[in-house]
């Protein structure tokens, strides 16, 4: 028995010499997969060059500026319309960060949020039970099928419910409902950052339902029904639902809050004119990685000789959201890659030696080279001239600059897709909409997009007629029409256009025998 014991400790002691290219080649791996889509983002820029992440930086430091959080329609035509901002904690913290970085802030936020992503979706497949190179590479998919419609608060909503998921699959696993306590400080955050925390409600309340009727199909002798998923305390699982709904409360508008947040998530003006809320149209690449990921959960758990009622709920309503609504890939995705990394087990894999498994080196380097990696990355970003340089590209800094130094009469009719960078460097001009549709509601929406695109008259469409200045997207049909249409041309003059924008003012209104 001594001498087993000694060599035992022996093979302890050597184990991390003996495995060291194995060690190294994981730590570079798990390097490569929590930094790739942060680098690409310092290289794209692809959330400056975006349409949405403006009017939070705007809001940001209107919140630092006034020692409040808004009530009402700040920036906008529209100030006597109610409107509360549901991801006020994210936009103070990202005026904050503009406070201390300048411009540098909204890339290094998209940096952070990357990696938290794929550091969470990593952990949510080895908390199912997947290998290590298997949680990488589910890593690693998870990032590429969810970049691209994701808007920069929202990437805080995607990391939350993975982190969720990480908790209730290994509350499941392990039959201990002590890890359940995370769950409401998470709450807490997340309601204050961002709306999909509802989300994040429903999929708690599934779990608590599901898990109740599991316990009691296995009470009446019910043999398909996963024997070896213990139940988790039943008291202690019904106080961390009541004290994650209480969580969600502690944010500066209460309970009125979710409505709010239901609306800004959710709205039927989005899905009509919105592409991204679209249903799959299955002309990218990622949405058949998507249908591929989802597939082969569905086929770990019909593996399975007893079934999981929460697993398979959750597969099945995060497909029917993801499918229906692209923007919302990740709620297919992420169930997706729990669910499989829990049935991943039929796959004949060899066993993982439990040093390399669990050995705090590699998770120590890899926190240690990505860090290095994102800091060299951020230390690479381009100053405010070269940033706003790279976001002129698609937005229309030129044209405003343009506005600013002629003073042109108000008030401005804007493109959709302007408006959230307006409210941020051409606060003076408030606009007529801008990414907040809840602020506007949806019949306002509907009336600006149908006034765009050509469907309404002048005389009907107020907020047009009324403008003094009108900045539209080069190529929008409304600029168009005012440069081929003779009765339009009296009506309008175009003083300034570029590759991306293009700037007309009203003249006045003839008088009839004049």
């Amino acid at each position: 028995m001594p001498s087993i014991a000694n060599s035992s400790e022996s093979q302890a002691s050597q184990g991390p010499l003996s495995h060291t290219p194995q060690t190294l080649l994981r730590v570079v791996a798990l390097t490569v997969v929590f930094t790739a889509a942060a680098v690409i983002e310092a290289r794209q820029l692809t959330y400056l060059s975006g349409p949405e992440v403006w009017v939070h930086l705007r809001t940001g430091t209107w919140i630092l500026e006034n020692h409040a959080v808004p009530s009402n329609g700040i920036f906008s035509q529209y100030p006597d319309l109610s409107w509360r901002d549901s991801s006020w904690g994210f936009d103070l913290l990202l005026g904050i960060a503009y406070r201390l970085l300048g411009l540098r802030a909204v890339p290094i936020a998209a940096m952070l949020l990357k990696v938290a992503l794929a550091v969470a979706a990593f952990r949510l497949a080895r908390a199912g039970g997947s290998g290590f190179w298997e949680s990488a590479v589910l890593s690693a998919v998870a990032q590429y099928v969810i970049d691209g419609l994701q808007p920069l608060a929202g990437l805080c909503s995607i990391a939350f419910l993975a982190i969720e998921l990480t908790i209730l699959i290994r509350s499941r696993r392990d039959g201990n409902a002590r890890s359940l306590s995370w769950l409401p400080p998470l709450f807490l955050l997340w309601a204050n950052l961002h709306a999909q925390f509802l989300l994040g409600l429903a999929v708690l309340v599934l779990f608590t339902m599901l898990d109740f009727v599991e316990l009691k199909l296995r009470s009446l002798g019910v043999n398909w029904i996963s024997a070896h998923l213990l139940p988790p305390d039943r008291a202690r699982v019904g106080g961390v639902v009541l004290l994650s709904f209480a969580a969600t409360l502690a944010n500066p508008y209460t309970y009125h809050l979710f409505p709010i947040a239901a609306k800004t998530a959710y709205s039927s003006a989005a899905f009509k004119y919105f592409s991204e809320m679209f249903a799959l149209s299955f002309r990218r690449p990622q949405d058949y990685v998507l249908m591929l990921l989802v597939m082969a959960a569905f086929l770990s758990l019909g593996r399975l000789r007893s079934l999981k009622l929460f697993e398979l709920a959750l597969l099945l309503g995060g497909t029917a959201v993801a499918f229906r609504i692209q923007r919302d890939d990740w709620l297919a995705a992420l169930p997706a890659i729990a669910v499989f990394s829990s049935g991943i087990s039929w796959l004949s894999q060899p066993a993982e030696s439990t040093a390399l498994r669990s050995r705090p080196a590699i998770r120590a380097w890899a926190a240690a080279l990505s860090s290095a990696v994102i800091l060299a990355g951020i230390f690479l970003l381009p100053g405010r001239e070269g940033l706003m340089q790279s976001a002129s590209k698609n937005l229309p800094i030129k044209a405003c600059d343009y506005v600013r130094a002629h003073p042109l009469r108000g008030p401005m009719f804007n493109a959709f897709s302007f408006g959230s960078f307006l409210t941020w460097y051409l606060p003076e001009y408030p606009v007529v909409v801008d990414t907040r549709v809840e602020l506007y509601g949806n019949q306002r929406v509907a009336d600006y997009f149908e006034t765009i695109s050509g469907n309404r008259r002048i005389e009907d469409a107020p907020v047009l007629a009324r403008a003094g200045t009108l900045l539209l997207e080069k190529e929008s049909g409304l600029a168009l029409a005012l440069t081929t249409f003779p009765v339009l041309e009296q009506r309008y003059r175009q003083v300034y256009g570029d590759d991306v924008a293009v700037v007309f003012v009203s003249l006045p209104t003839p008088v009839p025998g004049k």
